[in-house]
């Protein structure tokens, strides 16, 4: 079986139980960096010293043919240096491969840098979208944003402390320079900080020079600013291209604001 274990993202204080015990039980522990999980395993106490095979960006591909074959005869604990392995860490390659093979996979799930961000940046968690490391390239890293301009759910990225200046400044372009940002650093750790404003304040900010792990979680694009009659129309279009009327006033409800109701009657008084 191949066991996805999440380990903290600073905080060793954050370690699960069932972490701890699947690190004292482990016979095989594929590691993103070995150094790390021996660290990890000294700080948290376990004395077990189980075989550490590397598996990160450059080997996943070969590594995950070897570690399925050994899942089919005792399990493999795979291991990012912090986080849940495969979001934005190796392990979805080997997942995958598990997968087409009949292996099992199982997690045991924990801290997540993704999700304590969004749930202390302040703006809304209901509907997200993760968009790990931006491009570190500039004109790559603006098409990127400009691509997500129109996006409504709140967005969740990774950086560099050496680029989160460079990418906010591309956001208050792309996005606006009112958007609200949070920018996370060096969560669940001693300095932990959440600094909140537009994008082009938090530029201004970060020109200073920003240290640590970053997370920097945006508010999604508002509503479109649409009129009624053209709500409508819209509706009226979606029926023409065969969507049922309550369906089509739904739909457009749901990207305008307007009331489907009042969408639906209207149009139907259209109709005739």
């Amino acid at each position: 079986m191949i066991i996805l274990a999440a380990t903290p993202i600073g905080n060793l204080g954050d370690a699960s139980r069932r972490l701890v015990e699947a690190l004292e039980a482990a016979t095989v522990i594929a590691a993103e960096d070995t150094r790390t999980t021996q660290r990890l395993l000294a700080g948290l106490g376990v004395a077990n010293r189980p075989r550490l095979i590397a598996m990160h960006d450059h080997n996943e591909k070969e590594r995950a043919v070897e570690l399925v074959a050994l899942a089919r005869d005792e399990d493999v604990l795979v291991l990012s240096d912090a986080g849940m392995p495969t979001v934005s860490d190796p392990g979805y390659g080997l997942v995958a491969a598990a997968a087409a093979a009949g292996v099992a996979v199982t997690v045991i799930p924990g801290p997540s840098a993704v999700v304590a961000a969004l749930a202390v940046s302040g703006l809304p968690t209901d509907r997200f979208a993760f968009e790990g490391f931006l491009p570190r390239k500039p004109g790559e890293r603006r098409g990127v944003l400009r691509s997500l301009a129109a996006e409504r759910r709140t967005m969740v990225f990774f950086e560099s402390p050496a680029r989160v200046a460079a990418s906010l400044a591309d956001m208050a372009g792309a996005f606006g320079a009112d958007r609200r940002v949070a920018v996370c650093r060096e969560l669940t750790k001693l300095y932990e900080e959440v600094v909140r404003g537009t994008a082009a304040e938090l530029a201004d900010w970060a020109a200073a020079g920003v240290r640590g792990e970053i997370v920097v979680v945006v508010e999604g694009a508002p509503a479109a600013q649409i009129t009624f009659p053209d709500a409508v129309t819209q509706v009226l279009e979606l029926v023409r291209a065969g969507t049922r009327l309550k369906d089509a006033a739904g739909e457009v409800a749901a990207h305008t604001g307007h009331s489907s109701r009042e969408l639906y009657q209207a149009a139907l008084a259209v109709k005739g």
